[in-house]
């Protein structure tokens, strides 16, 4: 299983972790597992550039711990948001939208999309407070997690790509494993981490429905924008939750 740790790992961030490993069917059905748990590790990393720079003040936190998240997945899930953004908002049939997604050129639609999602991200993490650690932690966690079980368990729309790669390696049960334990682990620590991941659950479910409704399934692009949206989506949740749940 070490195999998918470390390939989870360099799939999901720029960590500095050089082991060669092989992108077999094997190693990527194993590297599911472990998305929460990579998703955990980059909230806490996360957490520590916030606590850092917090003595200055929350908001120059709020904007270093963005970049940092940035640097951390060299902007990976971002590029697939943008791209997304481009293809779904560009009124095209499913041939062209798939055409501009694959298309390195940004458009309109992408450009407001990573302008909207950074500045989210931004205010949310400036009024994260004394709960940073848990709502980024968990925030990421959630984010990985529901993004994997989409990636385990929706049609690729095409018969190419990372998308259609993992879903080639048959990685359902395995990830399923791995969502199962993250879970324990969230209610261990605090049962209303569940409501996010929830409203998250929901949220990337019925994206998932439109991009089948757009392209016939779903693209590694998709799966960057549950990873970028699943963050939002869970930060707005635990702030949200928090006026009214103890966290």
């Amino acid at each position: 299983m070490i195999k998918g740790l470390i390939l989870a790992i360099q799939f999901l961030t720029r960590l500095p972790i050089n082991i060669m490993v092989d992108w077999n069917t094997d190693n990527l059905r194993k590297s599911s597992f472990y998305f929460p748990f990579v998703g955990m590790l980059l909230g806490l990393i996360a957490y520590g550039i916030f606590f850092v720079f917090s003595f200055i003040n929350r908001e120059v936190a709020g904007v270093f711990t963005v970049l940092g998240l940035i640097v951390l997945t060299g902007g990976l899930h971002l590029d697939g948001l943008s791209d997304t953004c481009d293809g779904f908002f560009s009124n095209k049939d499913r041939e062209s939208i798939l055409e501009i997604m694959k298309d390195s050129r940004v458009g309109a639609f992408g450009v407001i999309s990573l302008v909207i999602a950074i500045l989210l991200k931004y205010v949310l993490i400036s009024n994260m407070g004394d709960k940073a650690l848990l709502f980024l932690v968990f925030s990421l966690g959630n984010s990985r997690a529901v993004q994997v079980y989409n990636l385990s368990t929706t049609r690729p729309a095409r018969e190419s790509g990372i998308g259609f790669m993992f879903k080639s390696s048959n990685p359902r049960n395995t990830a399923l494993v791995g969502i199962i334990i993250y879970l324990i682990i969230a209610v261990s620590v605090n049962i209303g981490i569940l409501i996010p991941f929830i409203i998250n659950f929901i949220f990337m479910s019925l994206l998932a429905r439109y991009s089948y409704k757009k392209i016939g399934g779903t693209t590694g692009d998709v799966f960057g924008s549950m990873a970028e949206l699943g963050e939002i989506v869970s930060m707005i949740s635990f702030l949200g939750v928090s006026n009214w749940i103890l966290f």
